[in-house]
């Protein structure tokens, strides 16, 4: 469709003149309502008109600026994965514009046609799981990183870490340290790669190990008392049990609850969580976890994209970087 469309289609279906839809194509804002600049996005998004005619023509220009889009810019994942981008990028003499999609497709869309507007070089994107069929279909002709979730068979540039095994390896000690019943606290897994690769290598272990394992669906919303009243029961329960939170921020509301029954950790109750995370260490008893070279794998996405960017060649386009278990007191039973 978008090739059919033409600049007076654009200006008809958002309500503004052609002069208006060229200042936007151009990144000429200051002069335009947070309306119109609104507007117009919506409608060149539906339409896909920028991508497939303006995008075309700003690839000969290179500004120095990354596109940079992840689900959710406020943990702590996220933070380290922005500043190694960030490092790495300004020794190379790019800035980045960072945007957070929430995990929406609709979102990925708004942040990509709109960096793409302010003619980024190339974009490093956390993506969910329908994202590349998306980025195929608005057809820009720009270098693309993926992150996190990738998926692994895409031809793409993509860096990202051993989640399956190290989820694996992690609840195999789970089982050596006599755990007899498991429980997952995860959210919704079907809208990040990363997410089923974490579940997979949990479920596949104790399928392996035959144990048994319940899953707690959880989200943004779910809170510390939400989190409690599912776990009561594995809490009152004499079978050693042990808890993984599968997303570093649901773990501070698992500890939450957790807390208020420390005499049973990590004996009757293990509890293991995601990311290196400072409190994890500092609280009574401190929390097992799987670190990720989060800084790293930043600093990794932009190598490998910059190096594209500038038609290098000479890294290496898909990286898996490793996982670490930090064993902490949380998980440590005492089984002799």
């Amino acid at each position: 469709m978008s090739d059919k469309v033409t600049i007076n289609d654009i200006a008809k279906l958002a309500g503004v003149s052609k002069t208006t839809v060229s200042f936007y194509l151009n990144g000429k804002f200051d002069k335009m309502s947070e309306e119109t600049k609104n507007r117009l996005e919506d409608v060149i998004a539906r339409t896909n008109y920028y991508p497939n005619t303006i995008a075309r023509s700003l690839n000969y220009k290179q500004t120095h600026l990354i596109g940079v889009v992840i689900g959710d810019i406020t943990n702590s994942f996220a933070n380290q994965i922005v500043k190694g981008i960030d490092e790495y990028s300004r020794q190379k003499g790019y800035q980045m514009i960072v945007g957070s999609s929430g995990y929406s497709l609709d979102n990925e869309r708004r942040c990509i046609t709109g960096m793409a507007a302010m003619g980024v070089d190339g974009f490093i994107v956390q993506p969910t799981v329908h994202f590349e069929t998306m980025w195929k279909e608005i057809g820009i002709h720009k270098p693309i990183a993926y992150f996190d979730s990738p998926n692994p068979v895409s031809n793409e540039l993509w860096v990202k870490t051993n989640n399956y095994e190290a989820v694996y390896d992690a609840t195999e000690q789970l089982v050596q340290e006599g755990y007899e019943h498991f429980v997952i606290i995860t959210a919704d897994p079907y809208i990040l790669e990363t997410r089923m690769e974490r579940n997979r290598g949990f479920t596949d272990c104790l399928d392996l190990n035959k144990k048994s394992y319940d899953v707690i669906l959880a989200d943004e919303k779910t809170t510390a008392a939400m989190l409690e009243e599912k776990l009561v029961p594995y809490l009152k329960s004499d079978t050693p049990t042990a808890v993984f939170v599968c997303n570093n921020w649901l773990l501070d509301k698992a500890y939450l609850v957790l807390r208020n029954y420390k005499d049973l950790i990590p004996n009757k109750i293990g509890l293991i969580g995601f990311d290196s995370l400072e409190w994890t260490e500092l609280v009574t008893p401190s929390i097992t976890t799987i670190v990720q070279p989060a800084y790293e794998e930043g600093q990794a996405a932009a190598r490998i994209l910059i190096d594209r960017i500038e038609n290098q060649n000479q890294e290496v386009p898909n990286w898996i970087l490793h996982c670490r278990i930090n064993q902490r007191d949380s998980t440590k039973r005492n089984t002799k």
